[in-house]
């Protein structure tokens, strides 16, 4: 049977000991303090990070892997016996990510393919555990690739910031930027669709904010079927716990919900305290 790796990056969110426990090889993006480099997910965890950012005169950069970054691991994974790679990536149009996975497979010693899921943290989960899935059952490189992309299809983001300073101070605000009044505590609700950021609507404060993304994950619920949800937060447990509560009470059909943090390279771009919830149809 064809032995497949499976290739993420630091996006995910999804730490690299859990990533290790799935079987999926990690490659991190990076966020510079001025001179200094760090490894998302690797040399700075959430809870070293958001004091420094907060603390941050100027606010922090973010790169991508290089294609040379790319290429070590799937020459790698080609070595340990890997037959075929599929890496599974954050948005081409919020990132460069996809493009050097793109370059390095070119030359890589077996074929990889790369999946653009046009979605950024949590968003990306359910397509790395679709390609989990299909590889452990010994699927092909076709099908594997395959599972990731229909799912990242099927999936849903939204995700309430605290501000939008973060995400319009990093270029990734898009159509979101000049949505939030903070004055009159307005809090937008923003979606990830068609891989780039929007704005999904306004709601007076955190809390409601918080309720309206519920009810709308709950409503989905009521035509997809019951959701994969998983939650995510950045250093705002209690948030994160309000949103989980509150999907629960709106009725929502619930097949798991998880939750997880938001490492340092999203947080750059969304700043402490965001809290957002992606899903997808269990089904």
């Amino acid at each position: 049977m064809p032995r497949i790796a499976i290739v993420t990056d630091s996006t995910c969110d999804r730490g690299p000991a859990a990533l290790a426990a799935l079987g999926v090889t990690m490659v991190p993006l990076k966020v510079h303090f001025g001179d200094e480099t760090f490894r998302d997910w690797t040399d700075l965890t959430p809870e070293a990070f958001y004091p420094r950012l907060r603390a941050a005169a100027q606010l922090p950069t973010t790169s991508q892997p290089t294609p040379g970054e790319f290429a070590e691991v799937y020459q790698r994974l080609a070595d340990e016996g890997a037959e075929g790679i599929v890496s599974i990536h954050l948005s081409a149009k919020l990132s460069g990510t996809c493009e050097s996975a793109i370059m390095a497979a070119s030359t890589a010693p077996v074929p990889v393919r790369v999946v653009d899921t046009a979605f950024v943290s949590c968003g990306m989960d359910f397509a790395i555990d679709a390609a989990c899935t299909v590889r452990d059952a010994d699927g092909y490189l076709d099908a594997v690739e395959k599972a990731a992309a229909e799912s990242a299809s099927r999936t849903e983001l939204f995700f309430v910031l605290d501000t939008l300073d973060y995400l319009v101070k990093g270029g990734r605000a898009g159509r979101a930027q000049g949505l939030a009044a903070a004055l009159l505590n307005i809090k937008p609700v923003l979606q990830v669709t068609g891989g780039v950021i929007e704005p999904f609507k306004k709601s007076k404060g955190t809390a409601k904010a918080i309720r309206e993304m519920a009810e709308h994950v709950a409503d989905r619920s009521k035509k997809l079927g019951p959701l994969r949800i998983v939650v995510v937060h950045a250093v705002a447990q209690n948030l994160a716990d309000e949103l989980s509560n509150a999907i629960r009470s709106a009725g929502t059909e619930i097949a798991t919900l998880s939750c997880d943090e938001i490492g340092s390279v999203i947080g750059t771009h969304v700043g402490p305290r965001a809290v957002g919830v992606a899903y997808a149809p269990a089904g």
